[in-house]
Order: C-alpha cells, then sequence, then structure tokens
C-alpha cells in the first residue's frame, strides 16, 4: 500500500472516529433533556435539595433515599457520562489537526459545566421557572452544535459565506425554530409541571402564552413549507430537500403532540415526548440550515456547488 492510500484510510478511520462522537453527543444531550423532563414530570426537582451536593452531608442521597431523590441524582449522573463524550470529541477533534473541528469540540466540552452550573443554580433557586427555561435552552443549544460538528466532519466550511434569498429563508426558518423552542419553555414555566409541588410558576397566562406559543408553530410550519418548496424549485440535491422534508415531519408531529397534550390536560407522558420533539427539532433545524448553506462542498471545502447553478442563490 502506498503513502498516499495509508493516508487516506488513516483519514477514513479518523473520519469514522469523529463521526461517532458527534452522534454520541447528540444521543446523550437528547437523553438529558428526556431525563431532565422526568425529573420535573415526576415532581423530583428538589430530589437532592442542594448543589453541588445532593444534601448537606453528602454528594449522594445516602440514607435519604426516596424516589424523587432517585430520579434526580441519576440526572445528575448523566453529567459524568457527558463531560466523557465531550473529552472523546475534543480530543479526536484535536487529533484530526482541523481547526473548525477543535473549535466546535470546544464549544461542547464547555457547554457540559455551563450546563451543570445552570442546574445547580436551578437547585439553588428552587427551580426559578425562568433558570429552568435556560437550563433546557442549554442543552438545545448543545444539540445543534453537535449537529454542525457532524456535518463539519465531512464538509468543511467553504471559503466564501453562502448567501441568496434561499439562505435567508433558512435562516429565518432556524430563528423561527428557536422562537418556538424559547417560548415553549415560557409555556412551562406557567403551567403545572413545576418540577416541587412548592415551586412557584412565573405568573404569565397558561392560556395566552399556549396561544403566542401555537401563533410561532404556525409561522415555524409555514416558513419550513416555502422553504421546501424553494429548494424543490431551485433544484437543491436530495440530501438537502430530505433534510427540509424531516424537518416539517418532526414539527408537525410535534404540534399535534403539543396541540393533544393542551386539551387533554397535559398527561406527563405526552409532556415527555414533546421534550424530546424539542430536542429533535433543534437537531433538525441545525442540519436543515447547513444542508441549504452548503448543498455540497468540493473536497476542498473552497467551493459551493450545486445541480443547477445560478438557479439556487447561493455563490
Amino acid at each position: 500500500m502506498g503513502v498516499s492510500a495509508r493516508l487516506r484510510a488513516r483519514l477514513g478511520r479518523m473520519d469514522e472516529w469523529l463521526t461517532g462522537w458527534a452522534w454520541a453527543s447528540i444521543v446523550a444531550n437528547c437523553v438529558l433533556v428526556v431525563t431532565g423532563g422526568v425529573v420535573r414530570l415526576t415532581g423530583s426537582g428538589l430530589g437532592c435539595p442542594t448543589w453541588p451536593r445532593c444534601t448537606e452531608e453528602s454528594f449522594t442521597p445516602h440514607g435519604a433515599y426516596t424516589i424523587h431523590s432517585v430520579i434526580e441524582f441519576g440526572n445528575r449522573l448523566l453529567t459524568y457520562v457527558l463531560v466523557a463524550i465531550a473529552v472523546g470529541t475534543f480530543v479526536a477533534a484535536w487529533q484530526s489537526g482541523r481547526r473548525e473541528l477543535r473549535v466546535l469540540a470546544l464549544v461542547m466540552a464547555l457547554g457540559i459545566p455551563a450546563q451543570a452550573v445552570i442546574g445547580g443554580i436551578t437547585v439553588l433557586t428552587d427551580l426559578n421557572p425562568w433558570v429552568v427555561s435556560l437550563h433546557l435552552l442549554c442543552s438545545l443549544a448543545i444539540i445543534g452544535v453537535a449537529v454542525l460538528f457532524l456535518h463539519r466532519v465531512g464538509r468543511p466550511a467553504p471559503a466564501v459565506r453562502p448567501r441568496g434569498a434561499v439562505v435567508g429563508l433558512a435562516w429565518t426558518t432556524f430563528a423561527a425554530a428557536w422562537a418556538v423552542l424559547y417560548v415553549g419553555t415560557v409555556v412551562t414555566g406557567s403551567g403545572p409541571h413545576a418540577g416541587d409541588v412548592n415551586s412557584d410558576r412565573n405568573g404569565l397566562s397558561p392560556l395566552q402564552m399556549s396561544q403566542l406559543h401555537a401563533d410561532l408553530v404556525f409561522l415555524f410550519v409555514g416558513l419550513t413549507l416555502g422553504l421546501l418548496f424553494a429548494v424543490v424549485a431551485g433544484g437543491y440535491p436530495a440530501a438537502t430537500r430530505t433534510a427540509v422534508v424531516w424537518l416539517l415531519v418532526i414539527e408537525v408531529a410535534q404540534g399535534a403532540i403539543g396541540f393533544v397534550q393542551y386539551f387533554t390536560d397535559l398527561p406527563v407522558v405526552l409532556v415527555g415526548f414533546h421534550m424530546l420533539g424539542a430536542a429533535l427539532v433543534s437537531a433538525a433545524v441545525t442540519w436543515a440550515l447547513v444542508r441549504v448553506r452548503e448543498p455540497a462542498v468540493s473536497a476542498a471545502g473552497s467551493q459551493i456547488l450545486h445541480d443547477t447553478p445560478g438557479r439556487a442563490g447561493v455563490s
């Protein structure tokens, strides 16, 4: 085997490792969102009433085991899994020699202690709903960064920043998604699932906040439909169209769950699935954005290519 063949084989193995770590980050943070939801939905938010210890005497709920303390402590233990994945991702990114991957891996790694600190503040403020919102949004942001990392493993950033009407529409859809996610946390903060029976709510009207959330969802779906029409009309590659279609499917399913849970008095199982849906929305909208911005990239990463140049509004 020649030198060039060995180099290609080594790079191929490196890409496989990086891809694996990226998927591990995405999955683990989605699991964190769900387990965090379980903590809140079971009223276990103060199962460990202090931080960083679980009790005043111990880092574990030793001698004070209840179902709530076990659920809350289990969620805290997941942080160590996330730390291990973040370290593995950063080491792999560093060995790749690619600066963009190193930066993204560092951002994900720093997001884990930031998330832990926010979680601690959440406990110390007796589950203040605004801090709880930030706790969830941090996880959703890390998921988005992990998706971008996954994309960058196989597609280096282009030398020329993509522009055009379709790219602008993709960014608008992305912004709408985050507006939906944020207002969704506000709706939760006004509703009954506080994480503890004695925790305060944000004082806003659940009806009005739910209506605002629904209005933003309709805007989000409309923008996604427009983006789908744009990429089809623009002749974008099948992978780009598929990414937008999956985004549309996920948000429609998420919206359906949201409506059903609202009219059935927020059963905990549906709320749990809705939180998983929020994680999937963050991942899908990021994937759709990068696929629209960079429908195809040359091996050198220096040029945005397209099936039908001139029609897609990218350069």
